[in-house]
């Protein structure tokens, strides 16, 4: 290792660089002179950090740095830069609102594995070369010479020469597929000049499997073309405009969007596409294949960790216009962006809950306005926080009232279920059995997966527990199993109690394994299906599900709230809401807006076709104002009410929110760190005069999670700056007991 004093330095290159560990600072290095030719903002750099190497990232070259004795750097680890000028800019904005080191925002922003750090081993440290899986070197092998030499090859050989003659050039990897272990045969045909090999670098296509036929532009009912219209001058005008386009289930929304990002095509300009989840992708990338063809990169949790960095090579090589992934795809290295459209702005799922704790949907307006793009935030049930941006003219309102060609909305009915013991009620049957007389289709929706929402004991009255969570099990026939859904701690159900070894376990509740049961019992011959996470945890499960809706092999679908929104199936005319009101018994003061969104999602699944549509929602509490009014299709009602609420509680939009989380294993540790961590707040709060108040600490709606005692701290500002000054000098000053984790979250949407 070779260190430089200061003076030495100012001979030399100085670098900064970001570590990707949770460190609040960037580090200065020196350039050796043989790499000093190789030195761009944007590689990767092998540092010596502490007693290992780490991969750095380099932000740039420093003018002055006052440390002395800095170390040098190992090695260059790119040929080309891996982010641009602006997209660093992005991600510092992004490190600095959400107060989190930019070492971890690049390399959430960069694919994973690709880094270099040390392991030490039994003969000391080594290097462990973490590269992303690269797209793979692949053989073709072309047609060569008709003739054949006097020296002819075996029989194999020949039947191979002639495919590879036939299609003039084929991959061996094709070969293999036809012809099973075929190497010696290969090398004989090149060795005779029968046939010549060329190596080339070919990427994973996630979309290899999918082909669709091309469909032609829609014609547009007036309001989509009045959207439309607002959308295309803001990129002819290259200025950054924020819209919310407000549409009913079923206006059309989506051929919006279709339509404005060909017109970004046609200006030069590129496009990102975010969805909530990875359920939603293969329904909307079939409709932009068909419309646009290729030139189409998908970025989701869903693709190996292969295909994805293929995907964000193309991207970053330009050979892709059009990115449509989940909230990750934020961070895609595509330039030139003309507009970002976020479908489903409301979903909770755009916010990561770890790590770098980002909204998506937040950041979208963010990089749009670096980019001077258009930003089009798309919902049939938009946040609350939205809908009063628009009323305050920070989002541009563009409203699509009405269902495309005229479509009526779905009638709906209230089925009061108090006193009843069914999980269906008869008037869902009913509907049911009269939809599958009627070769017609239906989605029965309950967020609850599992058969039983808990085994109890009979003997001694109590449940059975998750002995890490403050959670009861889930019991899961089809498993055998009683399971926790947030730590996966399974025993054998339905087994003896715990608590007094009882063996006569009652079920009480229902979860979708149990309404798919009590469905086939009804309906024997129906073809049901069931899509929750149980059912979709393969690759392509989505999919598969969603073709056997849209190609008719399957006559009702139940499912939990992924099948709730996004999806297009003509065929549907009847939607069952079972147990409407679980949503409202969250202790989050969002509970009755996300209510009041699922619903109304999924009462807008029916009635897309020629057909008009039924909904049946079944309710405990059918009076509840979030209920009544996703029922009667009245959102302006609901908005009214929900920000008179808001008003009044101090809540978004009118304040600003950060939450303390405090875990730790031991109980006692996590309470005199909440208590510390709340007395410093309220220190700095009186010494900076800001308005802000401390509410807590208080235990986690969850209390215990994983094994992890949790308590919070919420605080709520009058603005951003007060807040953020207080968070930023709480940093500065924290103390902390060693065995307790503290995680700041900015902007809140997760509050258990």
């Amino acid at each position: 290792m070779v260190l430089h004093t200061q003076q030495e330095q100012s001979h030399l290159n100085i670098i900064e660089i970001a570590i990707p560990l949770y460190l609040d600072r960037t580090f200065h290095y020196l350039v050796p002179e043989s790499l000093r030719d190789q030195i761009l903002s944007g590689r990767r750099a092998l540092v010596p950090f502490g007693n290992r190497k780490l991969t750095g990232y380099i932000l740039g070259i420093v003018s002055d740095s006052a440390i002395a004795n800095l170390k040098e750097i190992i090695a260059v680890l790119d040929n080309e830069p891996l982010w641009t000028v602006q997209e660093l800019e992005f991600f510092r904005w992004t490190a600095s609102y959400y107060q989190h080191p930019l070492g971890e925002v690049v390399r959430t922003a960069l694919p994973a594995g690709i880094n270099i750090q040390t392991r030490k081993g039994t003969s000391g440290a080594h290097e462990a070369f973490t590269g992303g899986k690269s797209a793979r070197r692949e053989k073709f092998y072309l047609s060569g010479t008709v003739a054949l030499p006097s020296r002819q090859p075996g029989t194999k050989a020949l039947e191979i020469l002639a495919v590879i003659r036939d299609s003039g050039e084929i991959s061996a990897a094709d070969l293999r597929t036809r012809f099973g272990t075929c190497t010696a045969q290969l090398k004989r045909l090149t060795e005779l000049g029968l046939s010549r090999v060329e190596e080339r670098e070919v990427f994973r296509d996630p979309f290899k499997d999918h082909r669709v036929a091309r469909d032609e532009p829609r014609l547009l009912h007036s309001h989509q073309k009045a959207a439309l219209s607002a959308i295309s001058a803001c990129l002819a005008g290259e200025r950054f405009t924020p819209f919310l386009l407000y549409g009913v289930t079923g206006s059309g929304k989506t051929e919006v969007y279709l339509q404005a990002i060909s017109h970004a095509l046609e200006l030069g300009k590129n496009a990102l596409v975010l969805v909530p989840e990875i359920a939603l992708t293969p329904q909307l990338t079939g409709r932009f294949q068909a419309r646009f063809g290729g030139g189409i990169a998908i970025l989701h949790s869903g693709l190996s960790d292969g295909e994805r960095y293929d995907e964000w090579r193309r991207i970053r090589r330009g050979l892709a216009r059009i990115v449509i992934g989940a909230r990750s795809a934020i961070f895609a290295p595509l330039e030139k962006i003309g507009i970002i459209i976020v479908d489903e702005e409301h979903e909770a799922s755009f916010k990561q809950s770890d790590g770098l704790r980002y909204n998506a949907r937040d950041l979208a307006l963010v990089r749009g306005q670096m980019m001077q793009a258009a930003v089009v935030l798309g919902s049939a049930t938009p946040l609350v926080t939205s809908i009063h941006a628009a009323a305050e003219g920070r989002l541009t309102l563009l409203a699509l009232p009405d269902r495309v060609a005229g479509r009526p909305m779905p009638l709906v009915e209230l089925v009061a279920m108090k006193g009843s013991k069914e999980t269906i009620s008869t008037t869902l049957s009913a509907q049911l059995a009269e939809t599958y007389l009627q070769h017609r289709q239906a989605i029965v929706f309950l967020n609850r997966r599992g058969f039983a929402t808990f085994l109890v004991c009979t003997d001694c009255g109590k449940p059975l527990t998750c002995p890490n969570c403050s959670v009861t099990l889930t019991y899961h026939r089809q498993r055998g199993q009683s399971l926790c859904h947030y730590c996966d701690y399974a025993v054998p159900a339905p087994g003896t109690c715990p608590a007094c070894t009882g063996a006569a376990l009652t079920e009480l509740g229902a979860g979708t394994e149990k309404l798919e049961h009590d469905l086939k019992e009804l309906l024997p011959t129906a073809r049901i299906l069931r899509m929750d996470s149980d059912t979709t945890s393969g690759k392509g499960s989505h999919e598969r599900l969603l073709s056997r809706m849209n190609d008719g092999s399957a006559d009702i679908l139940v499912g939990t709230q992924m099948i709730a929104k996004g999806h297009d199936f003509p065929e549907v005319t009847l939607v069952g809401v079972v147990n409407a009101e679980a949503s409202l018994g969250m202790p989050d003061f969002r509970a009755a807006e996300r209510t009041f969104q699922l619903l109304s999602q999924v009462i807008g699944r029916a009635g897309r076709g020629e057909n008009p549509g039924r909904v049946v929602v079944q309710a405990y509490e059918t009076e509840h104002y979030a209920i009544r009014s996703a029922a009667g299709h009245d959102a302006a009602g609901f908005y009214q009410q929900e920000l008179e609420f808001r008003r009044e509680a101090g809540y978004p939009p009118f304040a600003f929110l950060a939450a303390f989380a405090i875990s730790g294993l031991a109980e006692q540790a996590v309470s005199d760190q909440a208590d510390l961590t709340a007395r410093l707040l309220a220190q700095l709060k009186s010494e900076l005069k800001v308005r802000v108040e401390i509410l807590g600490p208080a235990p986690s709606p969850l209390y215990r999670l994983r094994n992890r005692f949790r308590r919070q701290i919420l605080l709520k500002g009058a603005n951003r700056s007060d807040l953020h000054r207080l968070l930023a000098c709480w940093r500065q000053r924290a103390a902390k007991i060693s065995t307790v984790r503290i995680s700041v979250d900015i902007d809140p949407v997760d509050m258990m």
